[in-house]
């Protein structure tokens, strides 16, 4: 070996690093360009609500671009607003993919914030705060036990009970209910609102001989003094009846309409339609009136039996045959 010369120990020691594996890891390492690969953005759109005043569920939605191509993680935080530390959820996706429940240890009476972080390889980023107390978010199960029946005869009206969530007995507040319903072949639901904190109703106004179908749900308000309301429950399962068919036949089935020599009772149907039509917009679920409407109701039913019995009219709208004394 020539003297002055670095032997091959030596040259290989100077010799720079291959290029290669250093490329490679640069384009595999990095998100290709228009790969749509980005940092995560922050999450919005957190809700939350409790079913027993000691744990708490929330959901979020994720940022306007979702996770990028890239995998998310996404960590609920929460802590007492004015002291403690922060905390982490554990029990991820039990009502969604983005979703976390806190099963236990909450305090009542002092608010949380609660916030979502979201992380990727590419960056990070955090919800806005939301800060809520546990009382002011508590929602039950939907009202079981809903029957929906005839009232009577009476052809435009069903009644419809229900049964307070367990959860109303066993914590101190109660409820506020909103009953929906729809005819059979249709999609579009008449919400009744004014139902308060009873647990029966009567639905007027209803068209005769047509199968309904009728939801419950229920609104838990007056926690432990509370002046807001909780959380709407989910709607509970559908129940169907009918209304029975009505008994007068319309325009062409045989009833005679009123001669026209007799006193005109046009004024009187009006203003009894006029009645009930305000009973029917305006008082639901009020028991005093209903007891007014079912008082107009016999009325008229009684009034016009007499007046068919006097003209001799039979069920069928057919007069009866005048007959001459007995022999």
């Amino acid at each position: 070996m020539p003297a002055g010369r670095p032997g091959p120990a030596a040259q290989s020691a100077r010799r720079p690093p291959p290029l290669l594996p250093l490329l490679l890891l640069c384009v595999l390492g990095a998100p290709r360009p228009g790969s749509g690969a980005l940092p995560p953005e922050k999450p919005f759109n957190i809700s939350c609500w409790s079913k027993n005043m000691k744990d708490l569920t929330c959901r979020w939605t994720p940022g306007a671009h979702g996770e990028t191509f890239l995998h998310t993680n996404y960590s609920l935080k929460y802590k007492l607003r004015w002291y403690g530390q922060d905390n982490t959820c554990e029990e991820y996706h039990t009502v969604g993919p983005h979703s976390c429940h806190i099963p236990k240890d909450l305090a009542l009476f002092t608010p949380y914030e609660i916030w979502v972080e979201a992380t990727n390889r590419l960056g990070s980023a955090r919800s806005d705060v939301l800060t809520l107390d546990i009382l002011d978010v508590v929602t039950t199960d939907p009202p079981p036990d809903v029957h929906v029946s005839r009232v009577g005869g009476l052809e435009d009206q069903l009644s419809v009970r229900w049964v307070s969530p367990p959860a109303l007995k066993d914590f101190l507040f109660q409820a506020k209910y909103q009953i929906r319903y729809r005819v059979e072949d249709s999609v579009d639901w008449k919400v009744v609102d004014d139902v308060s904190n009873q647990t029966s109703c009567r639905l007027a106004g209803l068209k005769p001989g047509t199968v309904y179908f009728v939801q419950v749900r229920c609104n838990p308000f007056g926690i432990y003094g509370s002046k807001k309301a909780g959380i709407w429950s989910e709607w509970s399962h559908p129940t169907a009846a009918s209304t029975p068919r009505s008994e007068r036949p319309g325009p062409g089935g045989g009833v005679c309409e009123p001669r026209g020599g007799e006193p005109s009772s046009g004024p009187v149907r009006r203003e009894l339609k006029q009645f009930l039509g305000w009973l029917k917009k305006h008082a639901y679920c009020s028991n005093l009136s209903f007891r007014l409407y079912d008082q107009w109701r016999a009325w008229m039913q009684k009034s016009h039996k007499t007046r068919n019995q006097d003209e001799g009219i039979l069920p069928s709208g057919r007069r009866g045959a005048a007959r001459g004394p007995a022999r």
